[in-house]
């Protein structure tokens, strides 16, 4: 491990799984003292007991919601009773939505849950950790953006574009805020990313093939690669950088352009949730194992198959 994190303290939230379980997995390699929080308090203890075993001196964890001023509020003053400080926050707590609805038909119940999760929620953990970094006179913070804050994008979830891109100019905002008080705000903005959380779903079906063509290094990126670039941004190897977003997908928003064969999601809604007006078809047809596709998502959109 490259990074040496021995004597801070890190706070990751979403810890449970994805991106977060890595990050917390390797901080605790790297020497941190970790204070994890997620909804799910059995899922987060496995992962603590996982980061315990890969070296970190101590972990705390605190079960809550980061929709949840209160949550909020307990996490971080358990986090700082427990460790006696707070040096780094990886604020990556996040929800998407996998309907492919197009905008015009999205409904705010939806909208207000991912807004609350990924922007307002963020916020609340960088007021929270960042007033207690400003009294003690450093500290580091990492948004967990995405490319689909930077960008139009025809896979956009409407609110989650809102709210990336709402978190990436808090961080640009905050990055200069804070920055002669001695705390570093920065972002990683992961492209698609293989997790655990939905490799199954995706590698090795049209969809992974679909996004690799439409990303220059041609394939869908790791967990571990997301992470280095995390850790790097929360070290003190990053001690003159502040309010930067960093992409870590593989080169996609360094092109221009937009999609040549016309995406699945188009056709997942019908009737009523349809979209209105007609989207432009493409170059060319989409290929044979993607079309088969397009009628939805086991699950959200067409029943589960039949267990074997």
């Amino acid at each position: 491990m490259a990074f040496d994190y021995s004597g801070k303290t890190a706070l990751v939230t979403g810890a449970s799984y994805g991106l977060g379980e890595v990050f917390a997995k390797d901080l605790a390699a790297a020497g941190a003292e970790l204070v994890l929080t997620a909804r799910s308090a059995d899922m987060l203890e496995a992962v603590a007991e996982a980061c315990r075993a890969a070296g970190s001196p101590k972990v705390t964890t605190v079960t809550g919601d980061v929709s949840v001023e209160a949550d909020v509020v307990n996490v971080v003053a358990t986090g700082v009773k427990e460790h006696g400080k707070i040096d780094v926050l990886m604020n990556n707590a996040g929800v998407a939505d996998m309907r492919g609805l197009a905008p015009e038909h999205f409904d705010m119940d939806t909208f207000d849950w991912i807004m609350s999760v990924d922007l307002k929620g963020a916020f609340m953990m960088l007021r929270e950790c960042g007033r207690h970094m400003l009294e003690s006179g450093s500290g580091s913070i990492i948004n967990i953006c995405s490319i689909m804050g930077n960008g139009g994008n025809e896979l956009s979830v409407i609110p989650y574009t809102a709210a990336k891109g709402g978190l990436r100019n808090l961080t640009l905002q905050l990055g200069c805020e804070w920055a002669d008080r001695g705390v570093r705000v920065n972002a990683v903005s992961p492209g698609f990313i293989l997790t655990d959380m939905i490799r199954a779903a995706v590698e090795g079906t049209p969809n992974a093939d679909y996004i690799s063509s439409r990303t220059p290094m041609r394939r869908m990126g790791e967990a571990q690669e997301v992470s280095n670039a995390v850790l790097f941004l929360g070290s003190d190897m990053a001690s003159y950088i502040t309010g930067v977003d960093l992409n870590v997908d593989g080169g996609t928003n360094a092109g221009n352009g937009y999609y040549q064969v016309r995406p699945i999601h188009h056709d997942w809604n019908k009737g009523d949730t349809a979209m209105v007006g007609s989207a432009y078809e493409g170059l060319t047809p989409r290929p044979e194992g993607l079309e088969a596709m397009s009628g939805g998502i086991p699950g959200v959109h067409l029943p589960l198959p039949d267990a074997e």
